[in-house]
């Protein structure tokens, strides 16, 4: 569906290079509710929250406006199509706001919001509520408000000796070189997220939030919300926009089902071997990374001409991503249950170091993903070797003539009647590696006896 805004420049010039042409000028404050109205942040890699930054912006404008021009970089827009009106008006429209839209200037767009709809509050005898807001948060209370805003914004059309809204913000605006022509228009998409991208890492943009842009998360995403909805809204997808759980542990967990497909190429034409399982703890960043090769992939992905994101297509990555959902559930299992097997092994899991200093802090006592009750955290190190143990019962199978990884046998049964068994056994490796849930971790023979462990149990031997 299009969106337009229109909105008039201040001072504005233009510069061309190859399919881009940069528009840049200044708009007044009194023009930006028109963007809050049409557009979202669906374009910029994270969303935008109150804070510091924020706070900052606002004190500007309200100590000195004036100075505000020069105290800020404004707000970067991309719109494939433009059309100059009169009186040094542009009006500027996207049938994609997932790529086009604000691609940076997140937090300029939410504090100048809120500062608009203070005062807007104001006007008639109301206050902005307290407390923390996100962009979404934010635009709930805009929307709700928008007869209020409208009232204030036609006072001070009617009343032009009140400057309140008549600070200047600066404003890049990229659009195609030619909007008449469909090839120039790709090409300009395309190097879309490129600019975003640069244009965020000064803010130290989480690589997840990139792998999020581009599209990478996007099944695993839906395969979590269609398994469990409340554990995806506790996922963070993309940084500020709410959620507990990195989403760079859900990738680590994901990584054991996708060590099973038939090995992929990279976009250099190499082949993606499986990670090293202890990486699955000690280097969730390297994690990320390989999900990010084995995703872009042209053997897993394709680029979508419409909005460039990486589609899925491999029906063996699809399936091991369904498996990867399943996981969350089964960590928090052998969370919960180690503490107690441990000790039925002759172990004394309470007096180990690093239990006790991780039980003394006043924290509540949850389960990582689910959030459920325990009555003794544990550290992932100790955790993590035994999901990865989880790989012994997925198989590579053949279903419909295509290669599909399931679960040999249901995960939750064989744990159930099974875990202190192979804890039995993995308690040599804590005792081995000084009761150190780093070393633990971090240690590769730990993975490999789990392993062993477990295919002991599916055998018969233990």
């Amino acid at each position: 569906m299009e969106k337009s805004i229109i909105i008039k420049l201040e001072n504005p010039s233009e510069f061309t290079l190859g399919e881009i042409k940069k528009i840049t000028g200044h708009v007044m404050a009194k023009y930006i509710p028109a963007i809050i109205d049409t557009l979202d942040l669906e374009a910029n890699p994270r969303a935008s929250r109150t804070g510091t930054v924020t706070d900052a912006i606002q004190d500007s404008i309200n100590v000195n406006p004036m100075l505000f021009p020069f105290k800020t970089k404004g707000i970067l827009l991309a719109f494939s199509q433009y059309k100059y009106l009169d009186r040094g008006r542009i009006k500027l429209t996207t049938d994609n706001p997932v790529i086009e839209g604000i691609l940076d200037g997140g937090h300029n767009t939410l504090a100048i919001g809120l500062d608009i709809l203070k005062k807007s509050l104001e006007y008639v005898d109301q206050t902005l509520p307290k407390g923390s807001k996100t962009w979404d948060q934010f635009k709930e209370l805009w929307e709700n408000n928008s007869n209020i805003i409208d009232q204030y914004l036609q006072y001070l059309k009617n009343n032009p000796e009140i400057k309140d809204l008549n600070y200047l913000i600066p404003v890049e605006i990229d659009v195609p070189r030619d909007p008449e022509d469909i090839a120039c228009i790709t090409k300009y998409k395309n190097d879309l997220f490129d600019i975003c991208y640069a244009r965020n890492n000064n803010a130290q943009l989480a690589n997840s939030d990139k792998a999020n842009h581009r599209g990478y998360f996007d099944d695993l995403k839906l395969f979590m919300e269609n398994h469990n909805k409340t554990l995806s809204d506790r996922i963070i997808w993309k940084s500020n926009d709410g959620g507990s759980i990195k989403a760079q542990d859900l990738v680590a967990l994901a990584l054991i089902p996708l060590s099973l497909i038939t090995p992929v190429k990279d976009e250099n034409g190499k082949k993606i071997e499986a990670i090293a399982p202890n990486k699955l703890y000690s280097g969730k960043g390297s994690c990320l990374q390989h999900f990010e090769r084995i995703m872009s992939s042209e053997d897993v992905t394709i680029v979508d001409e419409n909005d460039s994101k990486h589609k899925l297509l491999n029906d063996e990555v699809s399936s091991a991503l369904q498996i990867a959902v399943d996981i969350p559930e089964l960590y928090d299992y052998i969370y919960e249950k180690l503490p107690n097997l441990y000790n039925a092994a002759g172990g004394s899991f309470g007096k180990i170091t690093a239990i006790k200093s991780m039980n003394s802090k006043k924290t509540p006592k949850l389960t990582p993903y689910l959030g459920k009750k325990v009555n003794t955290l544990c550290p992932d190190g100790f955790v993590m070797p035994l999901v990865y143990g989880l790989k012994t019962l997925m198989t590579n199978t053949t279903i419909n003539g295509k290669n599909t990884i399931v679960w040999s046998q249901p995960p939750m049964s064989f744990l159930e009647k099974n875990l202190g068994k192979i804890v039995e056994q993995y308690s040599l490796v804590i005792n081995m590696c000084d009761f150190d849930p780093q070393k633990v971790g971090k240690a590769s023979q730990a993975y490999q006896m789990v392993v062993a462990a477990y295919k002991n149990v599916i055998n018969g031997s233990i």
